[in-house]
Formats: structure tokens, sequence, C-alpha cells
């Protein structure tokens, strides 16, 4: 078995290879659920290479955490997490992002992103879309649970999950 990719902060240099990894993925998981034209547009990538490029150089944004998994020099994952937007949020952060290209998930990439842009114990909420087993299979392995809360952004329909340190506990012990 490989080792898992390695994880580290994201650089400005990083914002090319992650837009394409995040069009990638979106292509690999969306289709169907996000339209077409969308995700076949030919300024999609382009825009995540301005919004990434914010992402990391805006002051409005170092309050987030944004990390790449690369393997053999290659990002093969993304993941940033931030202040919660609601302001009557019960959690102190939340996941924003986390992609890992399908030829990469099971190699532990997905794990070490989360845990590189959130803290163990800190309570974290995300929005995930919906269907997306495998994803919500993901968070849940990881301590999140579904809180009720549905939101339809884009015309994709999402959950919101949560983990907080008394729902990861009881997701552990079941």
């Amino acid at each position: 078995m490989r080792p898992p990719p390695t994880v580290r902060p994201a650089r400005v240099g990083d914002v090319a290879r992650m837009a394409a990894v995040i069009v990638r993925c979106w292509r690999e998981t969306y289709r169907g659920v996000v339209p077409d034209a969308v995700l076949d547009d030919p300024g999609f990538e382009a825009a995540r290479r301005r919004f990434w490029t914010a992402a990391l150089t805006d002051e409005r944004y170092r309050a987030n955490r944004v990390a790449v998994a690369e393997r053999d020099g290659e990002v093969v994952g993304v993941a940033m997490s931030g202040p919660p937007l609601d302001a009557g949020a019960t959690w102190t952060r939340q996941l924003y992002v986390l992609y890992v290209l399908a030829a990469h998930h099971g190699t532990g990439a997905g794990p070490a992103l989360l845990a590189a842009v959130v803290e163990p114990g800190e309570p974290v909420a995300l929005w995930v879309a919906d269907p997306n087993p495998r994803a919500q299979a993901f968070y849940r392995r990881h301590g999140f649970v579904a809180d009720g809360a549905v939101q339809v952004e884009d015309g994709v329909r999402e959950i919101r999950m949560v983990r907080t340190p008394a729902a990861r506990a009881s997701s552990r012990s079941g």
C-alpha cells in the first residue's frame, strides 16, 4: 500500500493546480446533480483560480485555513475551513471545501486534509450535497451528524452536518 499523500498549507503558487482539482472533482462528483452548463463552462476553471487567489491573498480570508494534498508532486486534494458565516452558529469553524480526486479516494488524503484545516476538538459544521452518499458517509465516519437543516444552493439540495465534541463521542460509541 502506498503511503498517504503529503498534506501541507496551500500557497499562491498552488492556485492553478487547486483550481484544476476542484473543477475535476466537481465534474466527477456532481455530473447529473449540477447542470452540465455549469460543469462544462469554459470559464469555470478561471473563476476557480480567481477564487483561490483571493482565498490565499485577501485579508478578508486571513482566518481561513487552506491545505492541499500532494502525491508525486501532483495536487490531488484541497480543503478549506474558516469562521462560520451564520451569526447564530454554535460551532466555531465551518468546513467550506474538501475535495479529493476520485483516483485518490481511500488513500488517506481526505482525513489528512480534514485534520489540516479543523482541529480535533473544534466544533465544526459543513454543507454537503444531498444525495452524495460517499461524502456523507465520510463525514459520519469523522464524527459529523446531520442536524436537519437543508438548503438549496444553485439548484443543488444540501444538508448541514455538524461535529461537536458530544456528537463526536456519540458517533464513536455507535
